[in-house]
């Protein structure tokens, strides 16, 4: 009898093990200090913001074809795209601390003027503390952050398979005119 319950103890610590660490967090848990560098999965909503507006005009119109010139993540510069939407709006490089504990992220492109608690309508100014309300990666909603640079500008959603290969990334949020070029 005893052997039996030394047996089923045995099964089940094995059983807790494995599951333990099946069910681990897969997540990278070493600080990084930009974007190209920290686990983001940039597949997302294309959910915009209710008060987004629509570019009229953009240079890149919705179902053109692009390649990317610049590398917020990993695989980004050189791999084709296509423009999923374009809208007017004012676009931020921010620096902030992830509110899941990850290291802080120095000079993120892009939040949007839609994506920052009560922005107004008006262009804010490097140097402003604001808080995000854009869950573009994970941490981000909800931190507060400092604007490192500002301009008005039309940003691009878009789609794209990275140059790493891999999975293709959907609704990718943000990139400007500047980092992008026909294909």
């Amino acid at each position: 009898m005893n052997s039996k319950k030394i047996l089923i103890g045995i099964l089940l610590l094995v059983f807790a093990l494995t599951l333990a660490a099946c069910t681990g967090n897969n997540e990278k848990t070493d600080t990084k200090v930009n974007d190209k560098e920290m686990n983001m999965d940039h597949s997302v909503s294309a959910e915009i913001p209710a008060d987004l507006k629509e570019e009229e005009n953009p240079k890149y119109k919705v179902g053109s074809k692009v390649i990317i010139e610049t590398s917020h993540k990993d695989g980004m510069k050189g791999a084709e795209a296509i423009i999923v939407g374009a809208f007017d709006t004012n676009a931020y490089a921010i620096s902030y601390t992830p509110t899941n504990g990850e290291g802080k992220v120095e000079n993120h492109k892009w939040l949007i003027q839609q994506e920052i608690v009560d922005a107004g309508d008006k262009l804010l100014k490097p140097g402003t503390e604001v808080k995000i309300m854009a869950s573009h990666m994970e941490g981000m909603y909800g931190a507060a952050a400092k604007i490192d640079s500002a301009e008005p500008t039309t940003v691009y959603m878009v789609n794209y398979k990275p140059t790493t290969g891999g999975k293709a990334v959907e609704n990718h949020k943000w990139l400007t005119e500047n980092e992008i070029k026909a294909k």
